[in-house]
């Protein structure tokens, strides 16, 4: 077994003033945005954890005992959750460590719960919850329960795009803004005229022209746009893309990244013009469909709009409720539950997930074939290509289109990192075979410091593991 290297944790700073996500960071000492990276480090090649299980012959179940039995496998085959087996779901003795491990971060750091996936070599190995999806209720976290995945929603973004560039339907070069010609900006303000030099490859990379920490973050301007356009609110995505038709740019395009939530809206907008679909709707149908995810969708930003098997986002001791972005909702809300609209937020950081779902979408884009991957081999490395920009070069690690990436050998790593109040996620795919993804349905005031941890946790665990199953829980999960 080979030597687990430091996973590295990059560019810890000051948590965004906005209730946004903070971007991925590529090198320490550049912070900015206040970001953290959850990247799986080198030479990972192992780990242990623990589940239990049943005898597919009907046999007793067996779970939590640190025993594999022969023939014991996923599911303990219960329609309960709250048994003695609710969260098992892979042998115990293999991934003994997982739990160790994301039980100690999650208590130190007071997050109520968590979901994990696990793939060695695009098989679905480990699939796992811990601690409560609402913690006042008691309702205990299960395997299925999906939750706001916020930036993990770019990667998802970015394929689509590419899907589309690869169906000859759009072109990386394409002038973003031509698509917008019926948009007119608010009344007496003018467009920057830099925004026709804006690509789609520009809006893919970070490089459109938008600085969140010298503009802001219009995603999370709700009702400063509403009053800027006179409507009632709050402001849709497409309200947001004509307000910012008259607001100036803070760089050329091309010449610089500043990670832009608002880039990646606007991605979502291109998206629906050329399909004709809603963006939800083409995603669920071109990208998520054909790898067999069938229970993504654009979360509610009202616990009344949310499926049943949504958790409950959790904030921290203190935190301050706030004015709703609804007009017609009085008072002040849990900033959860109104502090923005969620629905706007639907190509750059809107989905909700299961992690199964997500280590589904991993394996079908990481440029392995055990499991067919959407998109072509070529368009797997223009995805991944370092970009142009004098930021990058020179440098371990760079965001590419959609994705942070640290080159390994003659592979590399690939991740991004997500967070609103509430939730914190990232997911990763190694240079060496592995795909991990974990969902939290808490975002602690320590934020950056409880995703370093948790990816981490999650390397140390994976070190851990000596011998890996051979089993596939993709064959037997719906």
């Amino acid at each position: 077994m080979g030597r687990l290297s430091r996973i590295v944790i990059l560019g810890f700073g000051a948590a965004s003033c906005t209730p946004a996500e903070p971007s991925p960071q590529p090198d320490a000492g550049l912070v900015f945005d206040g970001a953290v990276v959850a990247d799986a480090g080198a030479a990972l090649d192992g780990g242990h954890a623990s589940d239990g299980g049943q005898a597919p012959d009907g046999g007793a179940t067996v779970c939590g005992d640190g025993q594999v039995e022969p023939g014991e496998y996923c599911d303990d085959g219960n329609e309960v959750e709250t048994d003695d087996c609710a969260n098992d779901c892979t042998p115990t003795a293999p991934f003994r460590a997982y739990d160790e491990e994301i039980n100690g971060v999650l208590a130190r750091y007071d997050v109520p719960g968590a979901t994990v996936a696990v793939t060695k070599d695009e098989r679905l190995v480990l699939l796992r919850a811990y601690g409560d999806a609402h913690r006042d209720e008691g309702r205990v976290m299960a395997r299925h329960h999906r939750m706001r995945i916020a930036s993990l929603s770019k990667p998802i973004t970015a394929v689509a795009v590419l899907l589309l560039v690869e169906r000859g339907q759009l072109g990386l070069e394409d002038a973003a803004f031509d698509f917008f010609e019926d948009v007119l900006p608010p009344a007496g303000q003018d467009p920057d005229p830099r925004l026709a030099d804006i690509t789609i490859h520009h809006l893919l990379v970070h490089a459109g022209g938008w600085n969140r920490s010298v503009s802001g973050d219009p995603m999370f301007k709700s009702r400063l746009i509403s009053q800027a356009l006179n409507i009632p609110g709050p402001a849709t995505a497409e309200d947001t893309l004509r307000y910012m038709l008259g607001q100036p740019l803070d760089f050329a395009p091309g010449s610089n990244y500043h990670y832009s939530n608002f880039g990646y809206s606007v991605l979502g907008r291109i998206i629906e013009r050329v399909t004709g679909q809603s963006y939800e709707a083409f995603v669920q149908d071109e990208v998520l469909g054909p790898m067999g995810i069938t229970g993504m969708e654009i979360g509610r930003t009202f616990p009344a709009d949310q499926p049943a098997d949504e958790v409950h986002y959790h904030l921290y001791d203190g935190a301050i409720d706030v004015i709703s972005v609804f007009p017609e909702v009085e008072g002040r809300v849990p900033r959860t539950e109104g502090g923005w609209h969620q629905e706007a937020l639907d190509s750059h950081g809107g989905w909700i997930a299961n992690a199964g779902d997500l280590a589904r979408f991993l394996t079908g884009v990481d440029g392995r074939r055990v499991r067919p991957d959407v998109l072509s081999e070529a368009s797997v490395e223009t995805m991944i290509a370092r970009p142009d920009i004098s930021r990058w070069q020179n440098r371990n690690a760079f965001y590419a289109m959609g994705w942070m990436i640290r080159p390994n050998r003659d592979d590399a790593n690939w991740w991004h990192n997500g967070a609103l109040p509430g939730t914190s996620t990232f997911f990763v795919r190694t240079w060496n075979g592995l795909t991990w993804v974990i969902l939290t349905n808490g975002r602690p005031q320590a934020s950056d410091a409880f995703l370093g941890e948790l990816d981490e946790a999650m390397g140390r665990a994976a070190a851990a593991v000596t011998d890996w199953p051979d089993y596939d829980l993709f064959t037997r999960s719906p």
